[in-house]
This record gives structure tokens, C-alpha cells and sequence, in this order.
């Protein structure tokens, strides 16, 4: 077994080419993402908007439940909405622009390393990237963090190659370009730090180097130009036909979000710090050994350790900020964080880290290195491997099994009212573009302050109000609704203690069920014996 595996990573360090390696990585990352439902609530929140314009045919503006949603920029649901509509609506084009991103990032770190320090530590820090758990479950998961993250490494690396071609006396200009081009990409990826960040990794770096003149030359007209080609129509669009876009999106959800400590998730200071160590096992185990002087002396890999220095600081401390932290924000500092995990292997390995060089044919040393370094990579694969199977074996709550047996009778002309929570991937399951009723006691006042999904429809209701007023309705509306629905067949879809909330319901059986879900039926045409009742006044 272990001379296998040896086998197996000798190959995967011998590769040369850059599109060799974003093919592996697209295989490895993709092969598994359709063996499970959608995660709740993120990944059915964002694939459902995805959906929802695709389905609706409304491509700029982003839908949660047929409501303009600008929580988010769009590049993410425009990348999900071209797979969906060229791969179907299925698991597996649903993570399509985390794997897509997740393998761009990849791509561009071999090569960025192959040109500038040496195609052996390409390889050893590209492989450690690739199998790390945290990159592989951000691949896995359908939301914005790992489409951000490539966006943002790839910007990076552009804007870090004009730089050093310009110091090498190379034109550089057009990779400038480039650099700019994709930061306005990663604009449109997770808003201003799609180029905040990159912009603070390469301005930290050049001032450490105290390449002042390197900086300035950054900002070259023509390269601000493209960012803001890039960036700026779809903002300029929504805010044309939105009047409150601006003030919300960029105020509201760039500033007051980021300083504020009022939302979910607030961790400490440090908190990303044993994250990164922690989804990067067993390969972190080796980050001790960059206290040795050895990778710090030599003086040729003194800008690039510079620059992942840098990159890995930046990414931390910026996200370290806000009280509010998701594990998922730091992804940016992989790149640089497998970077520095691979120098002692390299350096152990006994090669030299100049380009085109080549690993010993002997040497015990050696050998040992490449057990060691074979045996991690099994232990990393296996455990991407393990987390996959155990969320095949115990799935977590969703609403695919509900819609399955719904779509026997549904029918695009029905109409879904989901009780006293949003189901957000049921209109993904459901193939349908009809938004559905939610209801909720849309009158609460701390609805405008509670950060939940009621407090995403309360802000998205502000955008199309009059959309919003057949969509929101409150509990007591739900029997009115349901006996002037006429010849329109309306689905309940709720939990399994509604019949208690709804009094109405105790004596309807369910038409399906699934887990905690239910989903009662009344066919259009029929009207329900319950309205011909008094009505009860006992609702919630």
C-alpha cells in the first residue's frame, strides 16, 4: 500500500503543465458534489436565487422568492444560473462555481510558483492546497465564499506577476490588466473587498520592499479603466431602477455590517487562526518548522516570501476585525498558507527550489521525505473522502424528499405558501418559478432588526413593495387566502406541529411528508369544507 501511494505522489510531483493540474483538480473537486441535497441555509439560499432569476428570467436582478435580493453581488448566481441552465437543475451544477473557482485558484498558484520560485514547490504547494479538507469542503459548498476567494487570489497573483515583470524590465502592462480586470470580477464576486483585499496585499507588500515606485506605476489608467468597466454597469443598472440600491448595498452591507456586532456568528479575535490550522490537517502539522532561519535567508525567495507573508497577515487581520466571523471568510490565506507548508518539504526533500529542478533519484533522506509526504496526502484525501460519506449516510434537513413527492401533483399553475419559515431550495426542487406565499408575523417589529431569514424578505420587500404584499402575509390571512384561492390549487407547506398553530389543518391529513415537513394539497376547483366553518380565531 505504501509503495502505492508513493507511486501516486511521485506522479502528482512530476506534473509540469498548468492545465494538466485545473483538470486533476476540476476531477477530484467535482466527482463527488452530487451525492448529496443542498445544505440549508446556504446553499439553498444562494442556489435558490440563482434559480429564481434563471427560472424567472431575470438575470440581473438577484430573486429570493421573486424579491430583489442585494445582499449579495451577482457573479455567483450568474456562474450557478449558466450551470444550472447548461448542466440542468441538479447537486452537481449547483457547486459548479465553487468547484470552477476552487480549481482557478489552484491553476494559477502552480503557475504563479512554477514561474517565480520553482516547479517543486508549484507542485508540493499545490498539492497541499488541493487535497486540504477546508479547500475541498469550500469546493463541495454552494455559496459565495470560495468564488470570492479565487477571485481574489487570482488578483492577487496578476497584479503580483506585472509587478515583478516590471522589476524584471518585462512589459507588463497587459497582466496589469488582467489583474484589474479580475479584481473587478471579485467586485462583483463579494463587493469591495474584491479589491480592498488584493489591493492591501500587494500595497503592504511593495511598501515592505519599499518599491515605492513599483506602487505607482500600479495605477495606470487604462487598468482602472478595466476594473470599472467590469464593475460598475451592474451597480449603475440596479441603482437606476432601484432608487435605494446604493445606501443599501454599499453603505449598509459593505460598512455598517463589517463594523457592527449586532449580527449572528461573533467569535473572538483569534478565531481564524485555529481554524486555518485545524482545515488544514495533518499538513499544518509542519508549520513549525518555518521557525527555522533556513527559509528565511535566502535571499532569491525573499520577495515572494514577502508577498505570502503579506497575503497570509492581511486576509487574517482584515477578517479578525468585525465580531461577525464565518469560517469560511478567510479562504483567501490557503494560497499563501500551503506556500509556506511546502518550503520544508521541498527543503527536505534536498531539491533546490530554482525552476526546472529536480528531485534526487537517491538518498535515504529523501525517501523517508516522500513517505512522509505520500502518507499525509493519503490521510488529507481520506479525510475530504469520510466527511463526503458521512453526509451521504446522515443527511442533513432538506426539502428534496417534500418536493419529490409534491412534483407527482404539482403543477406550475399551483401555488405554495410556506408556513412561518422560508424553505429556500423547494422552488429549486420544485422546478418552478412561481415564488411562494411566506408566512410570518410580518408586523413584529424586531423583524427590521433580528439578522434571520425573515429580516432578508423584510429588506427585500423594501425593493418591490407590491410584490411583497401577495408574498408576506401574516397567519391570520392564511384561511382567507386558501378559500379564495377558486380554481388555483394551493399547497401548505409546514412542519410537523402546524396543524397545532393552524387549528384548520388537525383534521386535513397531509398529502406528503418527509422527516419534519409536511405538505398539505387543496385541489384548485374544490372548496375546502373547512371554509364553510366559522372561522377560528386561534391563529398564531
Amino acid at each position: 500500500m505504501m509503495k502505492f501511494l508513493i507511486r501516486v505522489a511521485s506522479t502528482l510531483l512530476a506534473v509540469r503543465s498548468t492545465w494538466l493540474v485545473a483538470l486533476v483538480t476540476f476531477l477530484w473537486l467535482s466527482a463527488t458534489t452530487w451525492t448529496r441535497p443542498l445544505l440549508l441555509p446556504d446553499e439553498g439560499r444562494y442556489v435558490g436565487v440563482a434559480w429564481n432569476m434563471l427560472a424567472g428570467h431575470e438575470l440581473l436582478v438577484p430573486l429570493l422568492d421573486g424579491l430583489p435580493f442585494f445582499h449579495k453581488p451577482p457573479l455567483f448566481y450568474w456562474i450557478t444560473a449558466f450551470a444550472l441552465d447548461v448542466f440542468g437543475a441538479n447537486s452537481w451544477a449547483a457547486r459548479f462555481s465553487s468547484v470552477v473557482t476552487a480549481t482557478l485558484m489552484a491553476a494559477l498558484c502552480f503557475w504563479f510558483f512554477k514561474t517565480y520560485v520553482g516547479r517543486r514547490v508549484a507542485a508540493v504547494a499545490t498539492i497541499i492546497l488541493v487535497s486540504s479538507p477546508f479547500l475541498f469542503g469550500a469546493a463541495q459548498y454552494a455559496n459565495l465564499d470560495m468564488t470570492v476567494a479565487g477571485m481574489i487570489a487570482a488578483t492577487v497573483i496578476f497584479g503580483a506577476s506585472a509587478v515583478l515583470r516590471l522589476e524584471n524590465g518585462q512589459s507588463y502592462r497587459w497582466m496589469l490588466l488582467l489583474a484589474y480586470a479580475v479584481a473587478g470580477l471579485g467586485f462583483l464576486a463579494k463587493g469591495l473587498i474584491g479589491i480592498v483585499l488584493p489591493g492591501g496585499i500587494i500595497f503592504f507588500w511593495l511598501v515592505g520592499r519599499r518599491r515605492f515606485d513599483s506602487l505607482r506605476r500600479l495605477f495606470w489608467p487604462p487598468a482602472v479603466a478595466a476594473f470599472l468597466v467590469v464593475s460598475l454597469p451592474w451597480m449603475v443598472w440596479m441603482q437606476w431602477r432601484y432608487s435605494g440600491f446604493f445606501d443599501y448595498y454599499i453603505v449598509y452591507q459593505h460598512f455598517q455590517r463589517f463594523l457592527d456586532s449586532g449580527f449572528n456568528n461573533p467569535h473572538p479575535f483569534w478565531f481564524y487562526v485555529p481554524v486555518l490550522v485545524g482545515l488544514t490537517l495533518p499538513w499544518s502539522i509542519h508549520l513549525w518548522r518555518l521557525a527555522s532561519r533556513t527559509f528565511w535567508s535566502e535571499e532569491r525567495l525573499s520577495s515572494i516570501n514577502g508577498l505570502m507573508l503579506s497575503w497570509l497577515l492581511v486576509v487574517l487581520i482584515f477578517f479578525s476585525i468585525p465580531s461577525s466571523k464565518l469560517v469560511g471568510y478567510v479562504l483567501p490565506a490557503l494560497p499563501p498558507l500551503a506556500y509556506f507548508i511546502a518550503l520544508p518539504f521541498v527543503h527536505r526533500f534536498g531539491a533546490s527550489a530554482q525552476a526546472g529542478s529536480q528531485v534526487p533519484d537517491e538518498g535515504v533522506e529523501r525517501a523517508r521525505v516522500l513517505r512522509t509526504f505520500a502518507l499525509y496526502l493519503a490521510i488529507s484525501l481520506g479525510i475530504c473522502v469520510v466527511a463526503v460519506v458521512a453526509l451521504v449516510v446522515a443527511p442533513q434537513p432538506s426539502t428534496k424528499g417534500l418536493a419529490l413527492k409534491m412534483r407527482v401533483a404539482y403543477t406550475p399553475a399551483d401555488r405554495v405558501v410556506m408556513l412561518d419559515r422560508i424553505r429556500y431550495d423547494l422552488g429549486f426542487y420544485l422546478r418552478t418559478a412561481t415564488p411562494s406565499v411566506v408566512v410570518s408575523n410580518w408586523n413584529d417589529p424586531t423583524v427590521k432588526t433580528s439578522d434571520s431569514w425573515r429580516k432578508e424578505l423584510y429588506d427585500a420587500a423594501q425593493f418591490d413593495p407590491a410584490t411583497a404584499a401577495s408574498l408576506l402575509v401574516n397567519p391570520q390571512d392564511v384561511l382567507p387566502l386558501l378559500c379564495a384561492a377558486g380554481n388555483t390549487t394551493v399547497w401548505l407547506v409546514g412542519g410537523s406541529g402546524s396543524h397545532e398553530e393552524y387549528s384548520f389543518l388537525a383534521n386535513v391529513a397531509p398529502y406528503a411528508s418527509s422527516g419534519k415537513l409536511r405538505a398539505w394539497r387543496f385541489p384548485g376547483g374544490v372548496q375546502p369544507a373547512i371554509c364553510a366553518e366559522k372561522p377560528k380565531t386561534d391563529l398564531k
